[in-house]
């Protein structure tokens, strides 16, 4: 198991005036840090992972499906190629970086609805895509970690259940999911029974107050998640993901209104204790 912490509570473009932070973050005994992808050429990211290899951190990567125009489950073909250039173009940057994982709801555009459920053309659609982009990022030793989320950021992938059965169709070994605890604890009847039904795809978690606070400052069940971690036998990262107000873009996305923690520096100095603990207990 590795710890990680994920960057957006700071940013979406990670630059030299963040050092200070990735070599605390480091210090406090991080293993690695995600990183944000959403702009930027591939030798920015090369530029990116000489520097954190030379401080110690590992690194993943998170990004999102940013808009309409690059809707991968749109009915414009434009649309579609448009989706699959730049989840290539991720690919690139990953392996730029030395990042083996991009995470994120890489499957329809964060924040836009339809108003209806997903329709089993989108569902083609989307089947297509993935596993075109799957054979890419195979090609470069890089896999894309499918989150679903809760049903007031899409309304394509919401359960675990959806995920792991999306993932059985496309059957493509560089097409996995993750679990977030944040999302099952709104969209899941037991959020940890859900644990179960992603079952191999399993390849990455978020660990996410209900709040998006500190993990250990909510209501999530921690002993049981990682209870269920364990008897599931996941052994990859467990990666701390907390949001603020630093961001106005960013807060509007994931509807943060007020302060959830004195500062950032204790979400992730507070957070490593919590997982730490917690994990050995469970």
């Amino acid at each position: 198991m590795k710890i990680g912490f994920n960057l957006l509570l700071w940013t979406t473009h990670v630059t030299g005036k963040h050092d200070r932070l990735l070599r605390d973050i480091k210090r406090v005994g991080y293993d690695g840090v995600e990183i944000p992808i959403f702009g930027e050429t591939p030798d920015y990211y090369a530029r990116l992972g000489e520097k954190l290899d030379k401080i110690g951190l590992e690194r993943t990567v998170v990004s999102i499906i940013p808009s309409a125009d690059k809707n991968p489950i749109s009915g414009d073909a434009g649309a579609r190629k448009a989706a699959v250039d730049y989840v290539k173009w991720c690919v690139d940057c990953c392996e730029a970086l030395g990042a083996p994982l991009a995470v994120g709801p890489l499957h329809s555009v964060h924040g836009q609805f339809t108003g209806s459920a997903a329709t089993a053309k989108e569902r083609s659609r989307a089947l297509s895509f993935h596993r075109k982009v799957g054979d890419y990022s195979a090609r470069h030793n890089v896999r894309i970690v499918l989150e679903a989320l809760n049903r007031f950021e899409c309304y394509f992938l919401t359960t675990m259940k959806q995920l792991s059965d999306y993932l059985d169709e496309v059957d493509n070994p560089a097409i996995t999911g993750m679990y977030d605890t944040f999302h099952a604890n709104i969209e899941e009847a037991d959020p940890i029974a859900a644990i179960r039904h992603l079952g191999r795809h399993m390849t990455h978690v978020h660990i996410s107050e209900n709040d998006r606070g500190t993990p250990g400052k909510g209501h999530i069940d921690w002993e049981s998640t990682y209870r269920a971690l364990k008897r599931a036998k996941y052994d990859g990262w467990l990666t701390i993901e907390a949001f603020g107000r630093a961001l106005p873009e960013l807060a509007a996305a994931t509807r943060v209104w007020r302060d959830f923690f004195p500062s950032q520096e204790s979400v992730y100095r507070d957070g490593i204790k919590h997982v730490r603990k917690s994990w050995s207990a469970a």
